[in-house]
């Protein structure tokens, strides 16, 4: 089997393990879960790219989100021991409506998964096949210019046909990419967590 890198956007994998739970995020181990998509696709993970931001902090944080921060940062330890992993952060912001509605957005998390596919070519010149879990459209240039080095990129996503949702997608990333595999819950069950 080649040798492949996995990049994670785990802003949409977790969205998508709430969706898969019905509100409730899915458990499972997200190295087995890695390796599990690249050996469908008869790849050999070797890396594993995640990105993901730390849950927002207020000036003076609540007692919730120092809790949330906590839970995160033992994650991320746990997650960072293994050599495998390269856990790469963003921020976490959040937008404060007219209406007082209150939403949470991660940010320059796509800049830094667009930097690493860039740079892919020349720290890994053996690997010719990568494998994306993502969702937006932002990374169709980069995944054009890596099928000119060479490159092919097997996308896991998840839509709908709906319009404006989480899981609405758009047809240029689809086309863009060499494979589009769409994910299932079967996918995060067949790697369960063991604590």
């Amino acid at each position: 089997m080649d040798d492949t890198v996995i990049f994670i956007d785990s802003g949409f994998l977790s969205k998508l393990s709430k969706y898969f739970g019905k509100g409730k995020y899915l458990t499972y181990d997200l190295i087995k879960f890695s390796e599990l998509l690249c050996k469908k696709q008869k790849l050999n993970c070797n890396k594993i790219f995640y990105y993901t931001a730390p849950p927002f902090q207020s000036n003076k944080p609540t007692k919730e989100e120092k809790e949330r921060k906590d839970r995160y940062d033992t994650f991320i330890k746990k997650l960072s021991q293994n050599s495998k992993i390269n856990v790469r952060e963003g921020r976490c912001q959040k937008l404060v409506y007219r209406n007082g509605h209150i939403k949470f957005g991660q940010k320059a998390v796509d800049p830094l998964m667009i930097i690493d596919l860039m740079a892919l070519p020349l720290k890994n010149k053996n690997i010719k096949k990568i494998v994306l879990i993502a969702c937006d459209s932002d990374f169709v240039p980069v995944i054009e210019q890596l099928k000119e080095l060479g490159i092919e990129t097997i996308l896991y996503t998840y839509f709908t046909k709906r319009r404006n949702t989480n899981f609405s997608r758009s047809n240029n990333l689809l086309k863009v990419v060499s494979k589009y595999v769409l994910l299932t819950k079967e996918d995060f069950l067949n790697s369960p967590l063991h604590k």
